[in-house]
């Protein structure tokens, strides 16, 4: 029986504009998904660089699949420790320039099951305000004093590494973060590290493939241990952490979410180890995203919106809930998908359109977008130019 508190729960969030009801979706071609048969063009996808509908990612994972099979049938610690799977993480590690690597099936999993492992109760970890979810999940289960630092600000975090000066801290943040759309600020977030001596942890799942020479990310100076997605600009499914020594010693032997779920099947890395060489090559998909997302800021900063993000993550300010979905559903209407991004992702009130550019996106498919946001405006009376 569905209890009457859960109605209740769900008419507040319609009230409120909070309410999540999945479009669904009946197919996808590239850029381009089908809504209602209505083909209509997709601004709200992780694949950055296109690859997860390449042919050469899709026949090396069918290959893959083929000669291994769909499951590995076990945890990683009774019977699943199979060696590709050990030669795909020590790949990873030298490719990302790390002593070490280990596979999740998930990037929630993944931050969640380190964050928990490394953490514990009388431990300090220090987290930026905008950090994602998965990762403050496991500073609750870690059961470890936390405190956040304003967003991106370094000088709130050097208040908050003075005030704990003596104690062994744990920092955590992103390098591209997912929903603001900006960058660490590397640099400043270094000479904290080296005067204060942090352990970090850097969330780097938006820049991997896509930020720094080859799509190594931006952290590596600075992150003692990254957290990477298959499911964003490498096009494929898991998560992977990149690791100092004897790390993974430990989360073998501390981490639940590793130690009690199926590991993902053989055939997941041996096409991980493809997609390293796909994405190695792929710089002209990088110099054109690049372009693309500042076309398309420039664009919506001519419409007068304020525009966050220095990459290819855009948020466009909107601020009321109501009024950023109703903006999402008649973009939709003029063939443009793009979600919008409420409370409790982004701060009450501080509601925005969430646009993700990938490389398969040209100017045209901007300008369309940028026709359909100023019709949109006018018809909603809103002030445009």
């Amino acid at each position: 029986m569905f209890n009457e508190k859960w109605l209740r729960k769900i008419e507040l969030q319609k009230q409120s504009g909070l309410y999540r009801n999945p479009v669904r979706i009946d197919k996808r071609e590239g850029k381009f998904i089908c809504v209602d048969n209505n083909t209509v063009i997709n601004f709200s996808s992780n694949d950055y660089l296109g690859l997860s509908t390449s042919s050469d990612l899709k026949l090396a994972a069918s290959k893959n699949f083929m000669k291994y099979g769909t499951s590995s049938s076990s945890s990683r610690l009774v019977s699943a420790n199979y060696s590709v799977i050990n030669e795909a993480e020590k790949k990873f590690a030298a490719y990302f320039g790390y002593d070490d690597a280990i596979f999740f099936p998930s990037g929630f999993q993944g931050n969640q099951g380190i964050v928990s492992a490394i953490l514990e109760q009388d431990d300090i970890a220090i987290f930026d305000k905008h950090l994602h979810a998965s990762s403050i999940k496991g500073l609750v289960l870690s059961k470890c004093d936390f405190v956040g630092y304003k967003h991106n600000s370094m000088d709130h975090l050097e208040r908050k590494c003075v005030h704990y000066e003596n104690k062994f801290k744990v920092v955590l943040t992103e390098s591209l973060f997912s929903m603001d759309g900006d960058f660490l600020n590397v640099e400043e977030f270094k000479k904290l590290k080296e005067k204060y001596n942090f352990f970090s942890v850097v969330d780097e799942a938006h820049s991997f493939g896509v930020s720094g020479p080859e799509g190594r990310g931006i952290a590596g100076e600075v992150a003692d241990l990254a957290v990477g997605t298959f499911g964003k600009a490498l096009g494929f499914f898991g998560a992977f952490a990149l690791l100092p020594k004897k790390m993974k010693e430990y989360l073998f032997n501390f981490s639940s979410p590793l130690i009690y779920t199926t590991t993902l099947p053989e055939a997941h890395a041996a096409t991980a180890i493809e997609i390293l060489d796909i994405v190695r090559k792929s710089d002209d998909k990088r110099s054109h995203l690049h372009a693309m997302c500042k076309y398309m800021r420039e664009e919506l900063q001519g419409l007068k919106f304020t525009v966050h993000g220095d990459a290819h993550i855009l948020s466009p300010e909107i601020g009321d809930e109501k009024l950023s979905s109703e903006m999402s559903k008649r973009l939709l209407e003029k063939g443009i998908f793009v979600l919008p991004a409420r409370y409790p992702t982004v701060p009450l009130g501080k509601s925005i359109l969430r646009i993700s550019l990938t490389a398969l996106h040209d100017k045209s498919d901007i300008d369309k977008f940028v026709q359909a946001m100023s019709e949109v405006m006018k018809e909603m009376g809103l002030v445009t130019v």
